[in-house]
């Protein structure tokens, strides 16, 4: 939506109120005109409900302020003596059109200094769910977020089922782009395969100040790019769903380009500005190895307990036929005693690798890296070339906000989703890429160079082999960031025998970031949750005595 489109609802919006509340102004002993004036107006209508004056912060932040609305339909009708279930209900059902019958066919008085406790059941339940759903609102949008990680990318660092909280605030937070959606819930409302927000009524991209920016190897939070597709959506009839930017899938992976750099990928190793990227300790790159054996057996159960591999990992026979899945029980899996000697191994380690290789039954342990002639058409950007598959790619640069780049018929399929969707659709702009010639077109008009809009980065999963990632579909812009994961607080363990084995108990209360090993803090959690109770129950007795 344009300015001028949300200029016009915003005027329509102070009319319908002005016509539905001016009598009511007046008769509260304000004048009919104040209800006109946009926030004022507003400020107004707190003092009329005896509500703080805070209330119109509320009603100016996206989404708070949808849910706010129903809120302020009903404070208005008790402020004039409507306390009923019924006048509840109406105010609400109605969309607050209720208030049009009482402000021209009620004789009613405005009640000054009403007390704010409800005077019906159905009211003080109402109040109270639709407060806890405004601050929640405000906490999961603003502040902090949950989060569970589903796929095994980011493998060793984060584990499928992990439980985090993924902090808002420290690179800034983005303030909802959806105007209407259902609170706390992303693209699909829970058991039902209905959308939960409303497409067309999108506010401009902003994003509040942040205390620090994205580091490489930072773990970031983001809007997946690309995300067209019914399988997140879970519509489930394989056809194509425009999603808006802060609607599209929660991805998580590692930070590897920022912008500015130059990156690429040697035989699957990331460098950066010609430099071998730094990890910090607890991040561990995993690879896929061909393993071969003496032939004597491989206990494979042992093998991934001793190696730390959770992935599961597929048996080669000496003719490069698979036979992992041939084993449909999982005891007959666990073991393989065969004339078999050969297999792959998935998400391995280098220091695992090394490990393997001094088995006495091993007799080779080699790292699979795809050659450099060998290009993946789904690479980015599906030219081959330089960028030939996940093991081999660029050097390519990552574009950074208000630099510009030389745009030729061989760099333009680097930049044509940003030029047209990042920058184009997404930010309510046409632009039209078209190659004639030597020549790129711009919206019908030749250009040489681009100058960038915002940043951009570059994300991957340390599970290099089973990592949907930037490989497969670029740049991840600015826009798309959500937050950085700062707290794991739950991990299971779904594949664990027991309720108790389920939890990974050392990875309870641990921070995500950092180097070393996890450190919990569990127990001055623990603590904190108790010392919260006993407070409150000696506060109690102290009211009550």
């Amino acid at each position: 939506m344009t300015l001028t489109d949300w200029l016009l609802i915003f005027l329509v919006i102070q009319l319908i109120h002005f016509l539905g509340t001016w009598k009511l102004y007046q008769k509260a002993g304000f004048k009919a005109w104040e209800a006109a004036v946009p926030i004022y107006n507003a400020y107004i209508l707190t003092k009329i409900m005896n509500r703080h004056w805070g209330w119109v912060i509320l009603l100016l932040i996206p989404v708070i302020n949808v849910i706010m609305l129903p809120i302020i339909w009903v404070e208005t009708l008790r402020s004039f003596g409507k306390n009923s279930a019924l006048d509840t209900f109406l105010g609400v059902i109605t969309l607050g059109f209720y208030i049009y019958y009482v402000n021209y066919t009620q004789n009613v008085h405005h009640i000054k200094d009403r007390s704010l406790q409800p005077k019906t059941v159905v009211g003080e339940w109402t109040s109270s769910i639709l407060f806890a759903v405004v601050a929640a609102t405000i906490v999961h949008t603003y502040v902090m977020q949950p989060y569970n990680i589903p796929t095994s990318s980011l493998e060793k660092t984060l584990l499928v089922g992990d439980f985090l909280f993924v902090s808002k605030f420290h690179y800034g937070a983005r303030t909802p782009m959806t105007a209407v959606s259902f609170p706390m819930v992303h693209d699909t409302i829970p058991k039902t395969k209905v959308k939960s927000y409303l497409p067309k009524i999108q506010l401009p991209y902003f994003r509040l100040p942040g205390f620090q920016k994205i580091k490489r190897s930072d773990i970031v939070v983001f809007n997946w790019p690309v995300d067209t597709v019914n399988a997140f959506q879970q519509y489930g009839d394989g056809k194509y769903y425009y999603k808006p930017i802060d609607k599209k899938s929660n991805y998580v992976k590692r930070c590897v380009g920022i912008p500015g750099d130059s990156l690429e990928i040697r035989d699957g190793k990331i460098f950066v500005n010609n430099k071998p990227l730094e990890l910090p300790q607890k991040a561990k790159p995993q690879y896929s190895y061909t393993v071969k054996t003496t032939g004597k057996g491989l206990n494979l159960k042992t093998l991934y307990k001793a190696l730390d591999v959770t992935d599961p990992a597929y048996g080669l026979n000496s003719d490069g036929r698979y036979i992992g899945d041939v084993y449909s029980k999982q005891n007959e899996r666990n073991s393989i005693n065969s004339p078999v000697n050969t297999f792959v191994l998935s998400a391995l380690t280098e220091v695992s690798a090394k490990r393997l290789e001094k088995l006495s039954y091993v007799t080779s342990v080699e790292r699979i890296i795809a050659p450099k002639e060998n290009v993946e058409p789904l690479i980015f950007p599906y030219t081959g070339g330089n960028m030939a598959n996940k093991d081999q790619l660029g050097p390519f640069y990552i574009p950074e906000e208000g630099k510009t780049v030389a745009i030729t018929p061989q760099s333009i399929p680097f930049y044509k989703r940003i030029i047209e969707v990042y920058e184009g659709s997404e930010m309510n702009t046409t632009n039209k890429i078209s190659v004639s010639g030597n020549q790129v077109l711009l919206n019908g008009k030749a250009v040489t160079t681009y100058t960038f809009k915002q940043n951009y980065y570059w994300l991957m999963g340390d599970n290099r082999h089973n990592s949907e990632d930037s490989r497969y579909w670029g740049y991840v812009p600015e826009n798309h960031v959500v937050g950085k994961p700062v707290f794991l607080f739950m991990s299971f363990d779904k594949n664990a025998q027991g309720i108790a084995n389920k939890i990974r108990w050392e990875r309870l209360m641990t921070t995500v970031g950092g180097d070393g090993k996890l450190k919990s803090y569990r127990y001055l959690v623990l603590l904190l949750i108790v010392g919260y109770f006993v407070f409150n129950y000696f506060q109690s007795k102290k009211k009550n005595s």
